[in-house]
């Protein structure tokens, strides 16, 4: 039992590990993206929000994608582009 314990919990290390590089890896990108955007002119930065809002409306998402993960992205992308963070 003590095994199965240690083994639950190395595992359990790992995935919060994980997840620590996932989230730091999407925070460098928001960065990125945030900084790309603000040094557009505004009419560039227009084109290229209203571009991707025509993708993401057009794209149809996987059956097996859950509607409330589909709109999640769809609110990050807006909220990204038109509100981007300081």
């Amino acid at each position: 039992m003590k095994n199965l314990i240690a083994e639950l919990l190395v595992k359990l290390g790992e995935k919060e590990e994980e997840s620590k590089e996932l989230l730091a890896q999407v925070e460098a990108l928001e960065i990125v993206v945030t900084a790309l955007v603000r040094h557009m002119a505004q009419e560039e930065q227009q084109r290229l929000i209203e571009g991707i809002e025509t993708a993401m409306a057009s794209a149809r998402p996987d059956l097996h994608v859950p509607d409330n993960d589909s709109q999640l992205l769809h609110q990050y992308i807006k909220k990204l582009l038109r509100h981007p963070r300081h």
